[in-house]
């Protein structure tokens, strides 16, 4: 019987001792000699069940969580190995737990099932068989593909990602030669925001096909993933992919003897929020402080080292190779209106069920909350969302019945962005929070342009103010008058999206003020 351990690696499992409990299963194996083989394998999201460890064998697999160091010798006496389900962290098929089986995972189908660097696990799953359809295709076709598919850029501005691609491949260098560039933009620095790393961690080659078909579709033989510089654990994990994909001819030249190339190096970001933004990402992967560029021109014609350069996300990439393999119309059949294909939502905050959910655009807020959110860490009602990140909307519960896809959230100035959502409970000062706004500007802004460099810091000044009660109806005017010229006279989104938390952080805050005050009266008789 080939029976099999699975034991996590990615960064949420190490930090809850994943690591301690693979060396205690380990030495079990080893003395007593069993005929057990343990997988260090990736996450499959289900955060708030780490750390979930599963068995496979004949019968199939079955998970046990959330498991500490302290779990091993039990689950071990009441036969773990066996896959026993004697135990009170017995989770039974990890497949049909609801959290996962309700998801639609297109992009992280493969997360989670094997050793994320085990190149015959992943080419066992399908893996490279987009890179093989895109050989077969012209540019061109892979460009029409991608458009057919509807896929958009899974980040603030929702770009059609082969609008983008069209123009990279239809753009001359400026000195005529042949260089192109593709870049993944993998410096994930949304709060609440964890979808890049837990598939790099768990399913890098994903990215690596993802990338070699998006330079087999502009012509760029030249890639660079461009890494959070906290995210150690991917780096590494890149790293080996990177290697092993090269060594089996996927990488580098003449891929799978086709006579097409494609080189794919590593950069570790500058450890700033704004290199986000993709001219300021250019300007550091050039070995430049990460400044904010002004456009035109836009990087698809002059990017980096001023060649026609394709920015993208990493969920944007890891989206291609189902698009590719699976055809665009099957996935172009997921989603709502212009909002076509899957996006990995991100539970996060003061939430019971944190973890990772891939689901078709369409499904709404509230939905999403009740059926996976399983209410607040802390017991008490969940309050407030922010839903995209430090500079998406705070939303109030009466808001959580609009559908997640990019229009209707722009309908009700809110962003979806990165999918990232992080829940505050009913203790929150909403106060506090449009503070905060002000202040994460005033420390990730590059500085380059006037109104977020001093705007940031004036906007701050007049939320300490509004919150210590001084001329607090005059403050206000001050503010929104403030953030409209930060929205408009800002050079990018840092600036230009900043007034969104803030300002909607602060209507909720006035809210709350007229109902405790409304309560005050009535509670002494005044009504």
């Amino acid at each position: 019987m080939n029976i099999k351990v699975f034991v996590p690696q990615d960064s949420t499992a190490l930090s809850l001792g994943a690591d301690q409990i693979a060396r205690d299963i380990s030495r079990h194996i080893d003395q007593h000699n069993l005929n057990v083989e343990l997988i260090r394998n990736g996450s499959r999201g289900l955060f708030w069940l780490e750390t979930m460890i599963e068995v496979s064998n004949s019968n199939g697999r079955v998970a046990y969580g959330p498991v500490s160091p302290e779990d091993v010798p039990s689950l071990l006496a009441s036969g773990l190995l066996d896959a026993s389900p004697d135990h009170a962290l017995f989770l039974g098929d990890p497949e049909l737990i609801p959290y996962l089986k309700n998801q639609q995972r297109l992009t992280f189908a493969r997360a989670g099932l094997a050793d994320p660097v085990d190149i015959m696990a992943y080419r066992n799953k399908g893996g490279f068989s987009g890179v093989e359809k895109a050989l077969q295709l012209t540019s061109q076709q892979i460009v029409d593909e991608v458009k057919t598919s509807g896929l958009r850029g899974r980040g603030g501005a929702a770009f059609p990602t082969g609008i983008k691609w069209q123009t990279v491949l239809d753009a001359t260098p400026i000195d005529n030669s042949k260089q192109k560039y593709i870049i993944c933009n993998a410096d994930e620095g949304d709060s609440g925001t964890f979808a890049d790393r837990l598939l790099l961690e768990s399913d890098p080659f994903t990215l690596i096909e993802g990338m070699c078909i998006a330079g087999l579709a502009t012509e760029a033989t030249k890639g660079f993933i461009y890494v959070r510089s906290e995210y150690q654990q991917a780096q590494e994990k890149l790293e080996s992919a990177i290697e092993i994909a090269t060594q089996h001819g996927l990488l580098g030249n003449n891929i799978l003897q086709s006579g097409r190339h494609f080189h794919l190096e590593i950069r570790r970001g500058a450890g700033a929020y704004i290199c986000g933004e993709e001219t300021a990402l250019i300007e550091s992967l050039e070995g430049k402080r990460g400044l904010v560029r002004v456009k035109p021109p836009l990087p698809a014609l002059e990017g980096l080292f001023q060649r026609p350069t394709a920015v993208n996300n990493v969920l944007t990439l890891a989206a291609i190779p189902y698009i590719l393999s699976q055809g665009a119309r099957a996935y172009a059949k997921f989603g709502a209106g212009k909002s076509q294909g899957t996006q990995p939502f991100q539970l996060a905050g003061n939430i019971k069920q944190g973890g990772l959910i891939e689901l078709a655009f369409g499904i709404t807020l509230k939905q999403l909350i009740d059926q996976y959110g399983g209410g607040s860490l802390s017991g008490k009602a969940i309050k407030v969302l922010q839903v995209g990140g430090p500079l998406g909307t705070y939303l109030a519960s009466d808001q959580w019945d609009i559908p997640l896809e990019y229009e209707a959230m722009s309908e009700q100035g809110a962003v979806l962005g990165h999918g990232g959502i992080v829940a505050f409970d009913s203790e929150v000062k909403m106060i506090e929070q449009a503070t905060f706004g002000m202040e994460f500007c005033v420390q990730e802004s590059c500085g380059k342009c006037t109104p977020c460099r001093i705007g940031s810091q004036r906007g701050k000044d007049l939320l300490v103010d509004i919150s210590d009660s001084q001329n607090v109806q005059q403050n206000i005017e001050l503010l929104e008058d403030l953030c409209d010229t930060m929205a408009v006279g800002s050079l990018c989104a840092m600036g230009g999206m900043t007034p969104n938390p803030v300002l909607s952080a602060l209507k909720i805050h006035q809210h709350d003020s007229l109902n405790q005050a409304s309560n005050t009266h009535s509670e002494n008789g005044d009504f």
